[in-house]
């Protein structure tokens, strides 16, 4: 995790950034999966969905957090507050970027946000979407306002056809919400390609777990990389012709090579839960899905960490789980930002132990507990 000031663009400002590394406005009901039906029976049946709805809000009774019993220890002050997924989709709205892409975001707080303290923003990684800030969302809340948002490509913002996705675009986007949506100084909190685009927009570095790149093309002095470069062209040739990449998608996004990829990344395997595996496959089963998917993966990974880092002059607090598969710790990204704070005065490392690709879902009470703090001393609150 990494958390810096960076200024933006017009309006200027400064731009407190923290980033954890670790992926329809038109006016239709939210979350509905309806059968192409008769429009009796799709009446009926949109009918029946709304009452299960109703039902469902009144069990709730209008209580929208719970604790969480995936701390795997201390007190409870350090437990986590978890979200219902439900409670956030309905809670979520629509902001149009460029004026024609729909952009799902969420907007949380509560009567204890300090109203002069920086606003959070959360920003997912590859394939995940608002709802894996939900044991975030609740704890971060008591003492912030919190928005989240779905990049364009991810959740249940748009993924139009033909559309090229880069690390730069994802960047653009944050700068346009922070300007037109959130319009005051704001902190970012990203996880690993979004924790990438936080740094970018920003003109500097800020992460937790970093992602070199937007896919496994970005080289950072990786003599591995580099040697299985001819394969990764080879796999992208692949991905470009329809019927494999559709062949390759729909075995991805079956539930136990969900759960599967998800064991392997995640430390605390009791995180790895039927919730999580639907928050990433639902999104995956949308139009467009798959052509994000290949523009992604097949596409220019982007500047990476190396690049951007040397620009960076403001507080960065870096947070690394130590058993990242992904970035590991002793990889090329993991050990240029260990080397950080012997050279930069402003860095700072906390490593995580016992902590997977997704620190802030993995073991969110931990990743408060050093989070936290660093907000409160940095901001003075």
């Amino acid at each position: 995790m990494s958390v810096w000031m960076v200024r933006a663009r017009a309006p200027s400002f400064i731009i407190p950034i923290t980033t954890l590394r670790i992926g329809n406005g038109n006016g239709d009901v939210k979350g509905l999966r309806l059968p192409l039906l008769s429009n009796k029976s799709w009446q009926f049946q949109l009918q029946l969905e709304l009452q299960q709805r109703n039902k469902e809000k009144k069990k709730r009774q209008n209580v929208t957090i719970s604790y969480t019993n995936s701390s795997s220890g201390g007190d409870s002050a350090s437990a986590a507050l978890e979200l219902e997924v439900n409670e956030i989709r309905e809670s979520c709205k629509m902001w149009k970027w460029k004026g024609q892409y729909s952009i799902n975001y969420l907007v949380s707080s509560t009567p204890n946000s300090h109203p002069d303290s920086p606003p959070l923003l959360l920003v997912h990684g590859f394939g995940a979407s608002i709802p894996h800030w939900r044991r975030n969302i609740g704890t971060l809340a008591k003492s912030y306002t919190v928005y989240a948002i779905d990049l364009l490509g991810f959740g249940a913002s748009d993924k139009p056809a033909g559309y090229s996705y880069t690390m730069e675009a994802w960047a653009q986007l944050i700068l346009d919400f922070l300007d037109e949506v959130v319009q005051k100084p704001t902190v970012l909190i990203g996880n690993s390609v979004g924790s990438l685009a936080c740094v970018i927009a920003a003109s500097g570095l800020v992460l937790l777990n970093c992602a070199g790149g937007m896919n496994n093309k970005a080289i950072v002095d990786d003599w591995r990389i580099k040697l299985l470069l001819p394969l990764l062209w080879f796999i992208d040739f692949l991905l470009n012709q329809r019927p494999i990449a559709s062949a390759i998608f729909e075995r991805v996004k079956q539930r136990e090579t969900l759960r599967n990829i998800l064991l392997s990344i995640y430390a605390n395997k009791e995180s790895v839960d039927e919730t999580l595996v639907e928050i990433i496959r639902e999104p995956a089963n949308e139009e467009g899905a798959l052509d994000a998917f290949v523009s992604i993966v097949t596409g220019p990974p982007g500047p990476n960490p190396v690049q951007l880092m040397p620009s960076i002059s403001i507080p960065v607090l870096v947070l690394w789980g130590d058993e990242d598969p992904f970035t590991p710790l002793d990889g090329p990204v993991g050990k240029y930002f260990s080397s950080l704070p012997s050279k930069l005065s402003n860095v700072k490392l906390i490593v995580l132990e016992g902590v997977g690709h997704c620190p802030h879902d993995d073991r969110p009470e931990l990743v408060h507990e050093k989070l936290l703090p660093w907000l409160a001393e940095t901001f003075n609150f």
